[in-house]
C-alpha cells in the first residue's frame, strides 16, 4: 500500500516536471521568435535608434537611451539622403561618391546591396518596400548661386545652350536590390513627398522654380505648380496626417507654402532665414521648419499659418527627427558639424555632439516624425 503512493507520488512529481519543461519550452519558442522580430538588432525595453547620415563621413548609429553615438557604418563620402524600410530592417542611403544606394542590413550594421542610381543621388524616401531617390546628372555641387545674380544668369545659360539633363527619381526594390523604374522630374528636384491615395509623387525643383505632380505607375507628368513669384528655390515638402494638405518651403523666399489636396497653393507665410526641412509633430496643428541660415527651427501653427516661436539651433541644419516617444528632436546642423538633441517641451538643447563630419539627414526606428520619414 505504502509502495502504490510512493509510486502515484512519483507519478505526479514527472508529469509536473514535463508541464514545467513544456512551459519553459514554449516561453522559450516566443522569445526566439519576439526576439526575430527585432530585426533591427533592438532588444525589449530599448527606446531604439537613430541613423545620421554625413557628407564627409561614416553614417552614425546613436542609442536613444542615452543619445551617444554607439557605432558608424562606412558607405563613402557624400553620404546624405537616408531612409529605413517600415520594419526596421534595411536602412538605405544615396552615397555622392559612387552614385549609387548603398542598402544596410540593420541585423549587422553593413552594407548588404549597393545598386546604381545615376550621377548625384541625393534625397531618399521609402515607402512600401521601394526607395524613391533623386538623382541630378546637371547638378554642380557646393551652394547654388543667388537668384539674379550674374552666376545665375550664367548658369542658366549654359543649361539652356547645351541642354543639360534634369534630374529624375529612381525607384528602387529594396529586397531585391533592383531599379523598377525611373520618373523625369525638374531641373535640381529635392524634396519628395506622396499623395494622400499613395498613386502620385510630388517633388520640389529648385533650378525650375516649381512643384511637380508625377503618376507613380507610369511616370506621367499630372501637374506642375510654378512658385517663382511667390519666391525662389522650392526645397522641402511633407504631408500632413491631420488634413489633407501639404506644405512646402522656399528657400531663398523664406516662404512657407500651403498645398490642399489637389495641389494647388491656397496660402503662403513668412519663415525666418532659408528655411528647408518640414516635419509634422504628434501635436497635428504644428509643423516645424529648419531654417538653415536662420540657426533655428521655427514652429508654425498650420491652421492659423502663423509663426509661433523658434528652437535654437546650429549652422545650417538642414534635416531632423522627433524621438519616437516625441520628447526630443535630434537635429542635424552640417555646417557647424553637430548633432543637436532638443528637448520639445522646454524648447532647449538638451545635448550637443560635436565635432562630426557635416551630418545631413536623421531617421529613427521605431520610425518618428521628421523632414525625412513620418511614422506611419
Amino acid at each position: 500500500m505504502i509502495r502504490f503512493v510512493i509510486m502515484k507520488n512519483t507519478h505526479n512529481v514527472v508529469s509536473l516536471n514535463r508541464k514545467i519543461m513544456f512551459t519553459t519550452l514554449i516561453f522559450m519558442l516566443i522569445n526566439v521568435f519576439l526576439l526575430a522580430g527585432c530585426s533591427n538588432g533592438q532588444k525589449e525595453g530599448e527606446k531604439g535608434f537613430a541613423y545620421i547620415s554625413s557628407q564627409k563621413g561614416n553614417v552614425l548609429v546613436m542609442s536613444l537611451e542615452n543619445f551617444e553615438i554607439i557605432s558608424e557604418i562606412e558607405v563613402g563620402s557624400g553620404n546624405r539622403g537616408i531612409g529605413i524600410t517600415e520594419d526596421g530592417s534595411k536602412l538605405v542611403v544615396a552615397v555622392k561618391s559612387t552614385n549609387d544606394l548603398a542598402v544596410i542590413d540593420l541585423k549587422t550594421n553593413k552594407v548588404s546591396k549597393r545598386i546604381f542610381i545615376g550621377e548625384n543621388p541625393e534625397m531618399v524616401r521609402v515607402r512600401n518596400g521601394k526607395a524613391f531617390v533623386t538623382f541630378e546628372p546637371a547638378a554642380i555641387g557646393g551652394p547654388p548661386p543667388k537668384p539674379g545674380s550674374d552666376e545665375a544668369k550664367a548658369l542658366d545659360k549654359k543649361r539652356a545652350e547645351e541642354e543639360e539633363e534634369e534630374a529624375k527619381i529612381a525607384i528602387v526594390d529594396i529586397l531585391t536590390g533592383k531599379k523598377i523604374g525611373e520618373i523625369d522630374g525638374g531641373m535640381e528636384t529635392e524634396g519628395i513627398e506622396f499623395s494622400y491615395d499613395g498613386t502620385k509623387i510630388i517633388v520640389t525643383n529648385e533650378a525650375d522654380e516649381n512643384l511637380s505632380v508625377h503618376d507613380i505607375r507610369t511616370g506621367k507628368l499630372v501637374k506642375k505648380i510654378d512658385t517663382k513669384e511667390l519666391g525662389n528655390r522650392p526645397r522641402g515638402i511633407k504631408r500632413s496626417d491631420s488634413g489633407r494638405f501639404y506644405l512646402a518651403t522656399l528657400e531663398y523666399g523664406d516662404k512657407l507654402l500651403k498645398l490642399d489636396e489637389n495641389f494647388d497653393i491656397t496660402e503662403t507665410a513668412d519663415t525666418g532665414k532659408v528655411p528647408y526641412g518640414i516635419s509634422f509633430s504628434n501635436e497635428k496643428d504644428l509643423a516645424y521648419i529648419a531654417l538653415s541660415r536662420g540657426k533655428a527651427i521655427e514652429i508654425f501653427d498650420t491652421n492659423s499659418m502663423k509663426s509661433i516661436g523658434k528652437i535654437p539651433a546650429g549652422n545650417r541644419c538642414w534635416h531632423f527627427s522627433f524621438t519616437p516617444d516625441n520628447k526630443n528632436l535630434i537635429v542635424a546642423c552640417g555646417r557647424s558639424n553637430d548633432v543637436l538633441i532638443i528637448d520639445v517641451a522646454s524648447k532647449s538643447i538638451e545635448k550637443r555632439l560635436e565635432n562630426l563630419k557635416m551630418p545631413w539627414g536623421v531617421v529613427t526606428y521605431p520610425k518618428a516624425y521628421g523632414t525625412l520619414d513620418t511614422p506611419n
